[in-house]
């Protein structure tokens, strides 16, 4: 087993690129499956272990894959005759759903099993399940797997009950390949849903409207490969965001779409931080004191889920109080315990922790409960008196491409090393 094992203390300073979008990907590479002509050549793809899973995925379909280098895939599925992704890697992340909204679009069947991924609340797929059936698709949840059929899809309005990223792509996938014309409201608007969407056109899908509240499908009879680039990663980049401030550092942040991270932008401006844009980068300095500010994540374009716990992080070393109320997901404060360990004055009320800040945190051995509160504690170590050791660090590795080199070569001591269970 490895363990990150990170020596406090030390400013950031340089420059770091952000690679692509870890939530855009996991939806891309499943949509591939949708070129029954020609190969997606798709790039700027993170290399991260969600990426490596979805590619055994591919290949236990009938995927022809090649790896151009490790952020570029060939992906050539003219072949694919398999419509049941049922191996352990499906079981293992929660992005495998996306191949129900695929196989069901090129094949009117799929047997996908029920996935799984970070434990940080109910994640129900039941407006996945709305949307299929709304398509005209028969849904039955047997023995952990998704079995879904139909004999053929047909557009329909969907209004979605609550919004929903993963429901949203999922079903905007199914309906590429419908008869007719699908609208969907109340929908998510996140930059990896237009991404997804962007990248069904390259394929010849006909879809309108992401990014905004209603998204409209026409359904096409057939689509094709593509060449495409998956945008920056708005959560890698906010969280080296937040490392630059809270280690007082100086960091440029490379290849990033500065209007994705404006909630983010905002409330390190708010603390005090000074963040100058460029088209496609960031510098983020620290040149005065810091206060504690309150945030409450909603969807895009409020304050992200994915980034609200490496805040937290930042907000225990800040004078003040500051809280953080937890919109989205009811159990994304079990990492406080471990900041907890470091010295951190934090209490959980419900969905609201409260932060009374100091000036120091001091390192522990503590574990990655999940993937962003893995960079949670990542950045709790940079800043800690002492020695940090984490344990559980594939959570980390589930979306953070090769974050320790990344940080060494800011100036972080940070190590990977190997222990035995």
């Amino acid at each position: 087993m490895e363990r990150l094992v990170i020596n406090g203390g030390n400013l950031l300073k340089g420059s770091v690129d952000i690679n692509g979008a870890k939530n855009a990907a996991v939806a891309i590479l499943p949509a591939a499956i949708l070129a029954s002509n020609g190969k997606c050549t798709i790039d700027n793809i993170p290399d991260i272990e969600d990426v490596h899973c979805l590619e055994r995925i591919l290949r236990s379909l009938g995927c022809n894959i090649v790896k151009i280098d490790n952020n570029t895939l060939e992906i050539d599925s003219t072949d694919v005759n398999n419509f049941e992704a049922c191996t352990d890697d499906a079981r293992r992340m929660r992005g495998s759903y996306y191949f129900i909204g695929a196989l069901l679009a090129r094949f009117k069947k799929a047997k996908v099993l029920l996935p799984g991924g970070c434990s940080i609340g109910v994640r129900p797929i039941d407006q996945h399940i709305k949307g299929f059936e709304a398509l005209g698709a028969e849904v039955v949840i047997e023995h952990g797997a998704a079995i879904v059929k139909a004999d053929k899809l047909k557009g329909a309005n969907i209004f979605f009950d609550v919004v929903s990223v993963g429901a949203t792509i999922n079903v905007m996938i199914a309906a590429t390949l419908a008869e007719g014309v699908t609208v969907l409201e109340n929908v998510a608007k996140e930059p990896h849903v237009v991404d997804v969407a962007n990248f069904l056109n390259s394929m010849g899908a006909d879809i309108k409207g992401a990014g905004t509240d209603i998204i409209r499908i026409k359904g096409v009879e057939s689509m094709k490969g593509c060449s495409y680039s998956v945008i920056p990663d708005q959560i890698e980049a906010g969280t080296f965001m937040i490392a630059a401030v809270a280690t007082g550092g100086d960091v440029y942040i490379k290849n990033v779409i500065p209007k994705h991270l404006e909630s983010i932008t905002a409330k390190l401006t708010e603390m005090g931080a000074v963040i100058e844009e460029g088209d496609d980068s960031l510098r983020v300095t620290v040149k005065g004191p810091l206060k504690g500010v309150n945030i409450k994540t909603t969807p895009y374009p409020g304050f992200p889920t994915d980034i609200q716990q490496p805040m937290s992080t930042l907000l225990s070393t800040v004078p003040g109080r500051s809280l953080i109320t937890e919109s989205i997901w009811e159990n994304r404060h079990k990492h406080i315990d471990e900041l907890k360990k470091m010295g951190a004055n934090i209490k959980v009320e419900g969905r609201v922790a409260i932060i009374d800040g100091s000036q120091k945190l001091t390192g522990a051995v503590v574990k990655a409960t999940d993937l962003r509160a893995g960079a949670a504690m990542v950045i709790a170590g940079l800043v800690a008196e002492g020695t940090t050791e984490i344990t559980n660090i594939e959570h980390i590795d589930r979306g953070y491409p090769h974050i320790d080199n990344k940080f060494r070569a800011l100036g972080a001591d940070i190590r990977r090393i190997e222990v035995e269970e």
